[in-house]
């Protein structure tokens, strides 16, 4: 018995694993369209964001839809990242 609980909460940890996503907060949208926003500017030492080499003027933690896939943000130096289809992608996350 002992060791098909560990055998199960083994299992548990591995599919956790597969949904974490490095560069922000991911969760399923209400209605499966993708949604990204910016919850943190790097403590406001970018000056101007762009998101695909274009201005982010939205406040932050304000979503708006887009395409899946990948996208660049640019602060400094760029960071690539997917977001994937039917989610409310948060980007909150700077470090290497």
């Amino acid at each position: 018995m002992k060791y098909l609980l560990i055998i199960l909460l083994s299992f548990s940890l591995v599919a956790c694993i597969g949904d974490e996503h490095l560069r922000g907060q991911v969760e399923p949208s209400q209605d499966g369209k993708t949604y990204f926003g910016i919850v943190d500017d790097n403590g406001g030492r970018c000056g101007s964001l762009l998101f695909d080499g274009k201005p982010w003027d939205l406040p932050l933690s304000e979503v708006v839809e887009i395409e899946a896939g990948e996208h660049t943000i640019y602060c400094g130096a760029s960071i690539s990242f997917i977001v994937p289809e039917g989610v409310v992608f948060k980007f909150d996350y700077w470090g290497p």
